[in-house]
């Protein structure tokens, strides 16, 4: 197995490239120049994961490269659905069609996740206060939730990385750690903070939400 930074780099690269690749309403969005905002972002989701879900998730990535697919549009794609379903309509044709065993995985994860943001938010107020929405009914134009940027993102892995991923997120849970305490704890750190608790007296952190 490649060590896990090695399997993050990687990532990073390919993902990073269709990063900028993705086609936005009104051209490029200024965080589509900014990569290192972007590496904080996704490396602080990726620290949480096992190192069978990265490589599965790479090749995943690597796959898609290899047929000419760019996974992060089609993640933003499928986040049109929930606030922007008017122009959703015109692209869902574009997307793979999802099996009704990856939906029922995705919504398993997508429990626990919630349940790690609430536990998080309870704790850490002045940090995630200042970042997403928690649930999809709180999308509007100008923000999109954790659940919906979520979803639209699992939707995107294959089933095997799915099933790495939920096995990964159900060992984290019996052994009581929070994945998204996890990912926040590396962000603040990124930004000059000696811990989450550090950064939550501080009165949060003002970084955007991308990736």
């Amino acid at each position: 197995m490649e060590d896990k930074r090695e399997l993050i780099r990687k990532i990073l690269k390919i993902e990073w490239d269709a990063f900028t690749n993705v086609m936005n309403i009104g051209g490029k969005a200024s965080c589509q120049e900014d990569p290192a905002t972007f590496k904080i972002m996704r490396v602080s989701q990726f620290v949480s994961w096992s190192d069978a879900t990265l490589k599965n998730y790479l090749d995943d990535l690597l796959e898609a490269k290899a047929n000419g697919r760019n996974l992060l549009s089609e993640k933003y794609g499928r986040m049109m659905e929930s606030n922007f379903p008017s122009e959703y309509d015109q692209i869902k044709h574009l997307l793979p069609d999802l099996d009704p065993e990856v939906t029922l995985l995705i919504d398993k994860i997508i429990e626990i996740e919630l349940a790690w943001q609430e536990d998080v938010q309870k704790r850490f107020p002045s940090v995630t206060g200042r970042g997403r929405p928690l649930y999809s009914h709180q999308d509007n134009q100008f923000a999109t939730s954790f659940e919906t940027y979520l979803r639209g993102e699992l939707a995107t892995y294959s089933k095997r990385t799915l099933e790495l991923y939920y096995e990964n997120r159900i060992n984290q849970n019996s052994q009581n750690i929070n994945g998204a305490e996890m990912t926040l704890e590396y962000t603040v750190k990124q930004y000059g903070f000696q811990s989450l608790k550090a950064a939550n007296e501080r009165n949060g952190l003002g970084s955007p939400a991308q990736g």
